[in-house]
């Protein structure tokens, strides 16, 4: 099979030649910038270093999915939020305005999104990524979009703390955000789409380590329903840190697949989301992958693997300063004398 066709069957639970690895979050490191001379910031709003930088993914770590989007803030800034863009060693990040000291809306009447949004720099860089990629690839590799959910934009826009204050003294107020913000996730998702995406990855960090199951329940759960049905891809869920309690709700969103973090182990996963939707993940990145304890890798894997992880990856967007080689030896691992099960 070519890569391309390996993973998307692999996130529609069928069978493959080989276990599909591939990110859906970023796998940039400053090993690979120095490889390709594309560095952080100039990489999040130039297209062009953008793809190359992103091809990494599949001419040197041999993965079987290219994801151009790296950062977490570019619709954010498309819509005029204050960012801080790093530098080659550091992801860019939201901030507060310098003048008012305060993000940019506190209503959600405020939110409206620009007519020129996907021609902004910000968004019109990913869109350009893509067009350049699926010039250069075609049908060989799987190309993957990244959208952000209404939650992590609320995160970006209304401010992190006065989001989740909402939950409790304003929730009314708060399913007028969601309902607001997630336009802007299905107009950036399509057009990433039309420009070349297979499948779209979809960040909404609503995490056991912040909030309780029944907030993703009660707030984002008929949410994610909508947009499953909105994108005209298979979407792969990203949140970050403890989900396995609210994983049984993930697995009635209706996306495709559920990349998960290393904090839930592989097996209780797999019989929570019980077969309704694909797991994507879960090699631990803080220590193992950032200290390259490859036979740890090596273990990961494998425990993925028997358990039924659709898709071996790194469980989020890895360490900017780590070594690439431990992700090489994900792929590795994976692909040593284990032939996929079918509708793993």
């Amino acid at each position: 099979m070519k890569p391309r066709e390996r993973f998307l069957r692999a996130l529609n639970g069928e069978a493959t030649d080989l276990p599909a690895v591939g990110s859906p979050t970023s796998l940039a490191t400053t090993d690979l910038m120095a490889a390709t001379s594309c560095y952080f910031p100039e990489v999040h709003l130039d297209a062009e270093k953008m793809a190359r930088l992103a091809a990494t993914a599949f001419e040197v770590l041999g993965y079987d999915a290219i994801a151009p989007y790296f950062s977490v803030v570019l619709e954010a800034a498309a819509m005029g939020a204050c960012v801080d863009w790093g530098d080659p060693g550091r992801m860019p990040t939201v901030q507060p305005s310098p003048v008012t000291g305060r993000h940019l809306y506190t209503q959600p009447e405020q939110i409206e999104i620009p007519a020129d949004f996907l021609e902004r720099r910000p968004a019109r860089t990913v869109l350009e990524a893509l067009r350049l990629l699926r010039g250069r690839y075609g049908g060989e590799v799987a190309l993957v979009g990244k959208v952000f959910g209404p939650w992590t934009l609320a995160y970006h826009l209304f401010g992190l703390e006065d989001t989740l204050i909402l939950v409790l003294d304003d929730p009314e107020k708060l399913q007028r955000i969601l309902e607001r913000l997630a336009e802007i996730t299905v107009r950036f998702g399509c057009a990433q789409i039309a420009a070349g995406a297979d499948c779209l990855t979809l960040a909404d960090h609503l995490t056991g380590d912040l909030c309780r199951a029944e907030t993703y329940r009660v707030f984002l759960l008929p949410v994610h329903q909508r947009l499953a049905r909105q994108l005209p891809a298979p979407v792969m869920l990203h949140i970050c840190g403890y989900t396995l309690d609210r994983m049984p709700d993930i697995a009635a969103s209706g996306f495709a697949g559920f990349h998960f973090d290393s904090k839930n182990e592989a097996r209780p996963a797999v019989a929570a989301v019980g077969g309704r939707i694909r797991l994507i993940g879960n090699v631990n990145n803080p220590d193992t992958l950032y200290h390259a304890k490859l036979e740890q890798v090596d273990r990961e894997v494998a425990d993925a693997l028997a358990a039924g992880v659709a898709i071996i990856a790194p469980e989020c967007a890895v360490p900017v300063t780590m070594d690439s080689r431990a992700l090489c030896r994900i792929r590795e691992a994976a692909r040593r004398d284990r032939p996929q099960k079918p509708g793993a």
